[in-house]
């Protein structure tokens, strides 16, 4: 973007989020050039059953090549409506063709076409970057599948885990929400060629004959039931799902941002030589891009309440819906592709700090094997609830007494009557217990690795 553009603009996917690429999906020349297409491709096929005189579409792709959005603007001013203003500009361009333009159609069937479009151009950015996402999670995964660590609840120490199992879980579910992508184009990619209120009662058969060649041309297909616009339950299915990946985007920043706690310590996000990490403390090294994605969650999921909105329309329309969207689909779509960047370029670079990781398992002194303990020996007799309660009694005392909890467990009088010391030490040893982690683990990663080989 040139300097100009970014010190006149006002909003900050303008020249701060998303891609260059799919910043230009959503410019208003893009918009108004599709519009101006799909109308080129219904004139096409008047002119082949003989509704208009010939060669009106070879003079209307001149036209479009040529079409200057700052002209539609300033006819804008004059007619109040944004299509009309479109049609203006090229009935002009197009001389004694210009009667020609629009017949049996409605300003909805050019713009609600082309914003299906658009979206679906959209995706193709959107589900590279979750298939690339996925694929590093992958990586990481077979990279740290030996690579023991603490597992939390509530924040606290739970039970021994695995370091690899963390990166598989979220590919699954990045997997999970492609699924979801894939699912629902059956009932966003569609499209209405069909006229006021949607039943062609301009050029009645003839005009549903066109509509569905206009759409096959398109790639879409004919949704019989629009009236005047489409119904917005498939805007708002599409925005849910980019939404659900926005917030599982989310949920993994978190998760890097607790454990590069200074506390924690057992990952890094990448912080460049020259990065500054405070103006008032030198020494911080923040973990910025991951803040910055739970950031832009919170918005999309904010949006995501007006987008159900507008659903809700008086009889066969209204225009409540055309503000916002104005709105919503540029900024789910950019803002969410900028959380994806951000994610893979953290996952790309970050940095393990396995002795941390180990460290941490040993700051307990044993006691995230607790649950362990209590299944061994329940199973030698003691019972269940009784060896619940016995190890309960000696973790509190280990806790306030600062005690080591594995001497303390060898000393015990009543757990040697069940446990030989050499069992003991068996339940303190990490690698003992993650075998079907393992397995779980290397199951899932065939399993997305097989979906995305044949993914279609």
């Amino acid at each position: 973007m040139k300097e100009i553009d970014k010190k006149s603009a006002i909003h900050p996917i303008d020249y701060r989020y998303g891609s260059e690429e799919i910043r230009k999906i959503f410019s208003v020349e893009k918009f108004y050039k599709t519009m101006a297409y799909i109308e080129y491709v219904v004139i096409m096929k008047q002119e082949k059953y003989g509704i208009i005189p010939k060669g009106v579409s070879d003079a209307l792709k001149k036209v479009i090549e040529t079409l200057n959005v700052l002209d539609i603007f300033e006819e804008e001013k004059r007619t109040k409506h944004d299509i009309m203003a479109l049609i203006n500009v090229l009935a002009r361009k197009l001389g004694r063709y210009g009667e020609y333009l629009h017949i049996g159609l409605t300003s909805a069937d050019l713009r609600d076409t082309a914003k299906v479009l658009i979206i679906r151009e959209s995706l193709t950015i959107i589900e590279e970057k979750v298939i690339r996402l996925i694929k590093i999670l992958l990586d990481l995964a077979k990279r740290y599948i030996d690579l023991p660590c603490v597992a939390r609840t509530h924040g606290m120490h739970a039970t021994i885990y695995l370091f690899g199992r963390k990166f598989v879980i979220f590919a699954d579910e990045f997997m999970r929400h492609f699924e979801r992508l894939q699912e629902c184009k059956k009932r966003i990619y569609v499209g209405k060629i069909s006229g006021s209120v949607g039943i062609h009662s301009g050029l009645g058969e003839i005009g549903e004959k066109i509509e569905k060649e206009v759409l096959d041309e398109l790639g879409l297909k004919v949704d019989i039931n629009a009236t005047q616009i489409l119904s917005r339950d498939r805007f708002a299915e599409i925005f849910f799902i980019l939404t659900l990946i926005s917030t599982s985007l989310d949920k993994l920043a978190t998760e890097i941002r607790n454990l590069q706690r200074t506390e924690i310590g057992e990952l890094e996000e990448e912080f460049g030589k020259t990065q500054i990490g405070s103006t008032a403390m030198p020494h911080k090294k923040n973990p910025i891009s991951a803040e910055n994605i739970c950031s832009l969650a919170r918005v999309l999921r904010g949006l995501l309440l007006t987008s159900l909105e507008n659903i809700v329309l008086w009889h066969e329309r209204d225009l409540t819906n055309s503000g916002s969207e104005r709105i919503l689909l540029p900024e789910f779509f950019v803002i969410l592709d900028e959380q994806l960047a951000k994610m893979i370029n953290i996952l790309s670079r970050i940095s393990i700090n396995k002795k941390k990781i180990i460290r941490n398992i040993e700051m307990t002194q044993g006691m995230i094997f607790s649950d362990i303990l209590v299944t061994k020996l329940a199973l030698r007799g003691l019972g269940r609830q009784r060896a619940h309660e016995l190890i309960r009694l000696i973790s509190m005392e280990c806790y306030e007494k600062n005690k080591d909890f594995i001497t303390t467990i060898k000393e015990n009088p009543e757990i040697k009557k069940y446990l030989s010391e050499t069992e003991i030490e068996e339940i303190f040893e990490p690698n003992k217990h993650l075998s079907v982690a393992k397995k779980r683990t290397l199951e899932t990663i065939k399993k997305i690795e097989e979906k995305i080989e044949n993914r279609s």
